[in-house]
């Protein structure tokens, strides 16, 4: 059976970055990243696993019906939709004077300033095979990430990276022995103003010298009992404790024990912020079965993951994840590089728009394919959708799903003949497409 949607999320997410927060950080839970209607553009050398300098982007755009084509294909697997084609390319981590570029930088900067030499990846391309997102770090066949309401499919072995896990192999079997890579990734997501369906991570990654005290092949069993494997986290968590103090100076933290399917012992770190406990990033000594998948086995290391996104919003006081896709100058004018003390001042008050759908639901609904359609509808217009009651009719058996959409533009007033023909279209595509019966 299907684990419950939290839980197997967070197996997924919480060493690549898109952390869950308590309850009580409602506008950051689970902060994932952000997206924008508009395509960007990337050079014909953005495919390759070389560095690239910040800003430096291609002439080629998104706009183009051949550079779609690589993510909207006919195979009959593909569920790329255009909304999603356009997102890639954006490279807001490499953007100068934005926020998730000085979140980048300032991590980058870390790291740059420690005896270890760490090789800087921001460019790779975002397509990936499923051996590379998914069998190389011992994520089972069966996981619900894999499934097709989760993941965007190219073809039968190509999908959007969901996590910038999915290098780590890549590089390590290229022979890196320590890196940080950064990029976008996507995921078929519940909509708020903390989810989008494309976002930010970093990974980084270090290994530890052959001859190591305590290294060599080592059962798995006893190497996670060893010294040699607790001196490895030691040192995970004594490196990750100073880039806290970088981005959270004077604040309190705490380590916990948790479980990922690619590190193993494996540790989550929660940050006592403004009064509230933050989990900001998951970490762990890596798998000796991931190591031995690349032809490693007598190496061990650990890695780190986490979002930019979430860390944006959370030092810069952003409230909506949409923000980070603007181009309006009372927006990208109010960031500096190298400065993470600005508080973001809110320049919009728009007032949202409710409206309401319920339906019967069909045999194998998904949820994030009904958010996929609102989201192709229309667009960042869509600021949340949440269920607001399900009932079941003893009688008949069936199930029925009553969803509120709050629309919210960040520039203008939405009229209601707009919104109704958007909440109509949702209406009669839902019907069509995913076989509901709208009630």
């Amino acid at each position: 059976p299907r684990q419950p949607r939290r839980r197997h999320m967070k197996l997924m997410r919480l060493l690549v970055g898109s952390l869950g927060v308590r309850q009580a950080t409602s506008f950051l839970r689970h902060t994932q990243g952000i997206g924008a209607a508009t395509a960007g553009s990337r050079a014909a050398s953005r495919w390759s696993s070389s560095n690239m300098g910040a800003g430096v982007l291609g002439a080629a755009t998104l706009s183009s019906p051949e550079t779609k084509s690589r993510y909207c294909t006919d195979h009959p697997e593909n569920n790329v939709p255009p909304h999603i084609a356009e997102l890639v390319g954006r490279d807001l981590h490499l953007i100068e004077n934005h926020p998730i570029y000085i979140i980048r930088q300032k991590i980058q900067d870390y790291f740059e300033s420690l005896d270890t030499d760490y090789k800087i990846f921001n460019g790779e391309d975002p397509i990936v095979t499923k051996t590379q997102c998914f069998d190389d770090l011992l994520i089972p066949p069966d996981h619900p990430g894999r499934q097709p309401s989760d993941t965007y499919y190219i073809d039968d072995k190509t999908l959007l990276r969901t996590h910038t896990s999915a290098h780590q192999s890549e590089h390590l079997r290229q022979g890196y022995e320590a890196f940080l890579c950064t990029g976008d990734v996507y995921r078929r997501d519940e909509i708020d103003r903390s989810h989008f369906p494309a976002f930010h991570q970093m990974e980084g990654v270090k290994l530890f010298p052959k001859d190591m005290e305590g290294g060599g092949v080592v059962p798995r069993e006893e190497w996670v009992e060893s010294e040699a494997c607790k001196m490895i986290g030691e040192d995970l968590k004594q490196t990750l404790d100073g880039l806290v103090d970088v981005l959270f100076p004077g604040c309190e933290r705490k380590w916990s024990e948790d479980y990922f399917p690619f590190t193993e012992p494996s540790f989550e770190c929660e940050v006592l912020y403004e009064g509230e406990w933050l989990e900001i990033l998951g970490c762990g000594v890596i798998h000796t079965d991931v190591l031995k998948n690349v032809g490693m086995e007598d190496r061990h290391g650990w890695a780190f993951g986490l979002g930019l996104e979430r860390l944006a919003m959370v030092l810069f006081k952003i409230p909506d994840i949409r923000l980070f896709w603007s181009t309006d100058e009372r927006f990208t004018k109010q960031f500096k590089n190298g400065d993470t003390t600005t508080v973001f001042k809110p320049y919009s008050k728009y007032p949202p728009c409710y409206k309401d759908i319920a339906f019967w639901v069909p045999e194998n609904y998904e949820e994030n394919d009904f958010f996929e359609l609102a989201r192709g509808i229309a667009g960042d217009l869509v600021e949340q959708i949440e269920c607001i009651d399900e009932f079941t009719n003893p009688k008949t058996g069936k199930s029925s799903k009553c969803y509120r959409t709050t629309y919210r533009s960040m520039e203008r007033s939405l009229t209601d003949d707009e919104i109704n023909a958007l909440q109509n279209k949702l209406r009669d595509d839902a019907a069509e497409i995913l076989k509901v019966e709208v009630r």
